[in-house]
This record gives structure tokens, sequence and C-alpha cells, in this order.
């Protein structure tokens, strides 16, 4: 009688901290899942629709809400990002690690269905090395950075929320996902997580009882 149930990982940050970048490489090292998103908003170039989002119109992003198909949505900055239902269940159930990237209104919400989720809020070094990744992006327009900025100032507010947080210095990812990875191994552990195997193992003593 073992805990086959897997574990859900949410990792939020300010945009520009790398949580993307952070979040692919583990799934690429590790074999975590990642669940994958949808979002109103455009492409930005080199995303695949499947691969990076869901790119969705805001009608056919609603009309799944009304079908209850997203564990959360949220608006930010003018778009809609949700997490599909289907995905994570699924993955929960075959007792995998699934990675959840989304943004601080949504992982409120994840928390409040699922208590044993592990929140890590990843960061820069600094708030001025934040600004910048996002202007050296080159993606997006001065008023558009202005929007971001404003709201990770919203966001820093709601850090002492999640379990974790994780500095992603420029140059060591390595070191990034080695130090995500451990918080995963470690939370796998818990007391709380192993009712089923801690169970097996009284069962199993019954015999030497007085």
């Amino acid at each position: 009688m073992m805990d086959n149930r897997g574990t859900l990982v949410v990792i939020s940050g300010f945009s520009g901290a790398g949580k993307g970048t952070v979040s692919r490489a583990l799934v690429e090292k590790y074999g975590y899942r990642l669940s994958i998103s949808a979002t109103t908003r455009q492409p930005r170039e080199g995303e695949q629709d499947g691969k990076d989002y869901f790119f969705k119109t805001e009608n056919e992003f609603l009309s799944l809400v009304d079908y209850n198909g997203y564990i959360e949505y949220a608006q930010y900055v003018g778009h809609y990002y949700g997490t599909p239902r289907k995905f994570v269940e699924d993955s929960l159930d075959e007792g995998q690690v699934v990675i959840l990237e989304i943004e601080v209104q949504g992982a409120m919400k994840i928390k409040e269905q699922y208590p044993d989720a592990i929140l890590l809020f990843i960061t820069a070094p600094s708030i001025e090395i934040l600004k910048n990744r996002l202007v050296g992006r080159g993606t997006e327009a001065p008023e558009v950075i202005e929007k971001r900025m404003r709201r990770a100032v919203e966001e820093a507010e709601s850090i002492p929320v999640y379990d974790y947080i994780v500095n992603n210095e420029e140059g060591k990812l390595e070191e990034c996902m080695a130090q995500i990875h451990s918080i995963i191994e470690s939370e796998a552990c818990r007391v709380s997580r192993r009712k089923n195997f801690i169970a097996s193992l009284k069962e199993g003593l019954k015999e030497y009882q007085g």
C-alpha cells in the first residue's frame, strides 16, 4: 500500500525572472511534466501553439470557463491565462510531478483546491536586473514593460504565501534547477504525503504488539 498520487508544483515569479526557462529545463532534465497553459495573448516570436501555450481567442477561452475546463484562470496585463484541468488530474493520478507555471492570482486558487501543492516563487537578484531582462527581450513596448513592473509591486505582496523563494541568477540555471529539484525530492518525504505507506508499516508491525 503506497502513496502513488503525484506532486503538484506551482512556479510563479516576476515577469523577466526566467520562470519559463527554469520550468522547461526542469522538465527536460528530470522528466517532470509541464502543464501547458491556455492564453488569449498573441504568440511571441518562436512560440508554438500546443507547445508553449494553447493560444485561444477570448471567446474560445471563455467557452471553456463555462464548462469548468480550467483549474484556475485569471487576467494578467489585459489577457486571460488558464490551467486546463484534465491534463493535471490525469498526470497526478499517474504519480507524476506536474509543474504549473502560473501567475500569483492563479497560484492562490490552486492552493485552495490542492492544499499539498508546493508553491515556488522565482525572482531575479534585484529589481534593476529584472527590468533589464524585460528590456533586453525586445519583444514588448515600453508601456507594456511599465505595466509588468507595476504588476510586480502587487505580486511582491503575495510572496509570503509561497512555500519557497528561489533566486534565478544570470548564468546559474543549473544551480537554480538543482535547488528546486532538491525541494521537490524533500517534499516527497513529508509524513503528510506518505500516510498510506505509514499505515502499511503499522500493519506489518501488528504481530509484534504486546
